[in-house]
């Protein structure tokens, strides 16, 4: 049975998230202290003990989604030595746990990286404050030529029949209003001030641009599926580039998914907080197995028991 590993990005965080984990295993621990040490801050209390608005703050939440991931992948490393995957990818940030599951990025380069992207994210959302808001049931296409109408942009193509939509404010509420008289069920706008994955994230794009040009990577050890794309990132520059393009362009997860099941892999493994993905994946192919592990009893369940 092929297997792929998929990592969550935001929204999956929440107070309490790992605590289990760094309690009942020494490789978790590890990475929390790796991560607090390399931050130069309680990143580790934050996560367990919040409070939860400085946790969601995007400059915040970044490190402690990958933290959380790479320390439930070393968890399974240990218990299953033997279970490698035949392809990673991870979903908007979820992509930096899926480069250093790969061996393409080392975890304290990562924490860095993804502390930056955070710090530029967030000063892009105060200059120009975006929105972004979650359309279900309705048809791709109907809501692109919506988006093309009102100067909002697909962010995530999250699974059939629920797509993420972002923008500067104005041109967003256009855009729900007029998916809803193109046949969207429900539109849920959500709590956030940055328009992730939109034009507005083009000076962010920029100046992280750097950052990432600075940071060392290696080729991948498997393949890795960029969310920019949906195919897989095989050097060193293509890396480089789509860490860059990623900020302003769309997730393509369903296209992702579907790649990656047309490869033979059957099995899709979350790792880390929550099972957004996990649920994702089930709507986008329903002949493959999603499971999610991110906690104790899930590591347990999945047949990692000490």
């Amino acid at each position: 049975m092929k297997t792929a590993f998929v990592f969550p990005g935001q929204g999956s965080q929440y107070v309490g998230m790992a605590q289990d984990l760094v309690a009942a295993y020494p490789e978790a621990r590890a990475i929390f202290e790796q991560a607090d040490a390399t931050l130069g801050f309680a990143l580790a209390s934050l996560c367990f003990n919040g409070p939860e608005n400085d946790l969601t703050d995007t400059l915040n939440a970044q490190p402690a989604l990958l933290t959380h991931s790479i320390a439930a992948l070393r968890v399974l490393q240990t218990l299953q030595p033997d279970r490698a995957p035949a392809f990673v990818a991870g979903h908007s940030l979820g992509e930096y746990s899926a480069l250093v599951a790969a061996g393409a990025l080392e975890f304290g380069d990562a924490l860095k990286l993804v502390r930056e992207r955070g710090r530029v994210m967030k000063a892009a959302g105060e200059k120009t404050p975006g929105a972004m808001a979650a359309l279900i049931g309705i048809d791709t296409a109907a809501l692109e030529s919506v988006c093309a109408e009102t100067g909002a942009q697909i962010a995530n193509y999250n699974a059939p029949g629920q797509i993420v939509i972002s923008g500067e404010k104005d041109a967003l509420n256009r855009a729900v209003e007029l998916a809803k008289t193109r046949g969207a069920k429900r539109a849920i706008v959500l709590a956030v001030s940055i328009a992730s994955h939109s034009r507005l994230m083009e000076n962010a794009a920029r100046e992280f641009a750097g950052a990432v040009a600075a940071t060392p990577l290696r080729a991948p050890k498997m393949p890795v599926i960029s969310n920019v794309t949906a195919q897989p990132l095989a050097t060193v520059e293509e890396i480089r580039r789509e860490l860059v393009a990623q900020l302003t362009s769309s997730v393509q997860w369903i296209k992702t998914i579907e790649y990656i099941a047309t490869q033979g892999v059957t099995k899709f493994i979350e790792i880390g907080p929550k099972d957004v993905l996990a649920g994702l994946i089930r709507r986008i192919n329903k002949d493959v197995h999603a499971v999610s592990v991110g906690d104790v009893a899930s590591v347990k369940g999945f047949g990692g028991a000490v």
